[in-house]
């Protein structure tokens, strides 16, 4: 009894070149795959070194030269150490000017400091540390003697410290020309403030207004005269952002911005170049695109969904509120996110409005 199936299925035309290209288009394939495998070891290794670098540099010997030698500023046998928390300021007084030390104290006031806290005030204000040459990891692990006999050499000894340059110091304090004091705690600070202001501008701005354009507004030739210039907003050079902000917040609402209308600062020297004129410009500069993309999300709301909400019995804004916006908020937040992402990079019209 014969199984071969009597009625064969056709063939499909082309079938005899598909089979015959077999074989290369399995020698194409692996070769993309070693493409793919390649570039992703390329990005590993670069990655590694990349974190072995940061590691290597932020570690070492650093050799440090005091322009006032610690020992030599006290006239006493006793070290600054042992000193109390009163004698370390009347020290602080008799080595500074007034007006610097009127400074210090404005920025936190010397009496309710720690004696720690005051002892690094006089090293940093008074001593004057500077760092004359640093070594990596790698050279302090492998040079080390050498290191120390060029410190003796060079700088008569010096004071040799193992130093991390990536420390919590590092985060909460603040600018400085001094490597050893120096930290980014206000560069954090005003960056996260200013993205906060911009954030709270913006975003419900933004989606109110394509609230309105999408659910309220007709199809006529002004609101599509509108949507067109905030697609084109969305184009224009951040410069131009800061611009419109050195004209609008620094100048023309100074008294706002400065807080001299609130009764903060003496409004004869107020000035609007605050952090709030910064994080007002920011909001305008990413506020075509929280609209834009709070469009999208709320375009992408089935009809469906509006039109079961009417047959219920629900209002316009109830339908908005209750089911519109639940189900757009998914593409709202990213459309937010990706707007904080391009403020948070924007440094253009801060430094045209001088928000330093």
């Amino acid at each position: 009894m014969s199984l071969a199936n009597p009625n064969p299925a056709p063939k499909t035309p082309g079938w005899e070149d598909q089979v015959s290209n077999l074989p290369r288009r399995h020698r194409i394939g692996a070769i993309w795959l070693v493409v793919f495998q390649a570039s992703t070891i390329i990005g590993i290794i670069v990655l590694a070194t990349l974190l072995l670098k940061i590691i290597n540099d932020s570690f070492g010997y650093t050799i440090i030269v005091y322009k006032t030698d610690p020992i030599t500023i006290l006239n006493t046998p006793n070290p600054l150490e042992d000193l109390t928390k009163d004698e370390l300021i009347a020290i602080l007084q008799a080595n500074i000017t007034s007006g610097r030390y009127r400074t210090l104290d404005k920025e936190t006031p010397i009496q309710e400091r720690s004696a720690n806290e005051i002892y690094d005030l006089i090293i940093s204000e008074v001593a004057k540390p500077r760092v004359a040459e640093t070594y990596n990891l790698y050279q302090s692990i492998t040079q080390k003697n050498q290191i120390f006999q060029h410190a003796i050499e060079e700088y008569g000894g010096g004071y040799i410290q193992f130093r991390s340059w990536v420390s919590l110091d590092f985060i909460t304090s603040p600018q400085s020309s001094n490597p050893l004091v120096a930290g980014v705690r206000n560069a954090i600070l005003g960056s996260l403030w200013t993205i906060f202001i911009a954030m709270l501008f913006a975003a419900p701005m933004g989606v109110a207004a394509a609230v309105y354009l999408e659910e309220y507004a007709h199809d006529n030739w002004v609101n599509r005269l509108i949507r067109t210039n905030i697609n084109n907003l969305a184009g224009v050079p951040s410069i131009i952002y800061g611009i419109l902000g050195l004209a609008v917040f620094v100048r023309a609402l100074q008294p706002i911005t400065s807080g001299a209308v609130f009764g903060y600062g003496d409004p004869a020297t107020a000035n609007g170049r605050t952090i709030l004129s910064a994080g007002l410009t920011l909001g305008l500069l990413v506020l075509p695109l929280v609209i834009i993309n709070a469009q999208e999300a709320i375009r992408a709301v089935p009809r469906s969904l509006r039109e079961a909400s009417f047959g219920l019995g629900g209002t316009k804004w109830q339908t908005i509120w209750h089911h519109v916006l639940p189900n757009a908020i998914s593409g709202t937040l990213t459309g937010t996110i990706l707007a904080m992402s391009r403020a948070i990079g924007e440094t253009a019209p801060l430094v045209v409005i001088g928000a330093s």
